[in-house]
């Protein structure tokens, strides 16, 4: 597949086929994404391939926690765990989640309700001691560690289309990542970073020309209030 069109329809993709996806396939997008750069080529990553029918049962309701206290924010009209962000509002949202079973929260929406049953299911790990994270100590949200460890979750995702394949990278367990670790069997010292669903598209969630931002929306000259820059 030609690289831009690669970049242009590599979206999300939430709906599968029943059918299954070899063992062979994902040892192949594993092993093309493990060239996705990392700080120091240090690759502090780990894959769980989650195949036991309990653990994935496990791992649906566990997600669906975060994922009701995610819609009931965006109900409220929030972006959900914004680090900035109204925070009154947003503890009552999550305190109108609280009060009801995630299962019996309206329109949590096939996937959610299904994760268990996705035909590939991979648990992304990190480890914190191999993660050069710069802005550590800065007195503000920390985002630079996850530069070593999210072109790794894209790559697969990449792969996977190339192999004709479809998924989504969601962060929603790391809502309950208390639960999940000992779960797997984490060791200290590793934390999650995220899950991947993957398998064949169905209907609507085939490959598709994304619809983005132009260029000037996001990018300026000089400045951040520089004007838009062009080609």
């Amino acid at each position: 597949m030609d690289l831009d069109l690669a970049l242009r329809t590599t979206g999300a993709v939430r709906e599968f086929t029943g059918d299954p996806v070899a063992d062979d396939v994902v040892y192949r997008l594993l092993d093309a994404a493990r060239f996705a750069p990392s700080g120091g080529n240090r690759q502090a990553w780990k894959v769980i391939v989650v195949k036991d029918p309990a653990l994935r049962a496990r791992l649906r309701d566990l997600y669906l926690v975060g994922w009701s206290e995610y819609l009931a924010m965006r109900s409220a009209g929030l972006v959900p765990w914004a680090p900035v962000t109204d925070r009154d509002a947003e503890g009552a949202a999550l305190q109108r989640a609280s009060q009801g079973s995630p299962r019996t929260a309206v329109n949590l929406g096939d996937f959610a309700e299904h994760l268990d049953r996705v035909p590939v299911l991979l648990v992304l790990l990190a480890d914190l001691r191999g993660l050069a994270a710069a802005d550590r100590d800065l007195p503000r949200y920390t985002l630079v560690g996850g530069a070593s460890i999210y072109p790794f979750a894209w790559s697969i995702l990449l792969a996977a289309h190339g192999e004709g394949l479809g998924g989504v990278f969601t962060t929603m367990l790391v809502r309950s990542e208390d639960e999940v670790l000992p779960a797997l069997g984490i060791p200290e010292g590793w934390v999650l970073a995220g899950a991947l669903a993957l398998g064949y598209p169905a209907g609507a969630g085939r490959a598709t020309r994304l619809r983005r931002e132009p260029v000037e929306r996001f990018a300026s000259t000089d400045r951040f209030d520089g004007p838009p820059f062009a080609a």
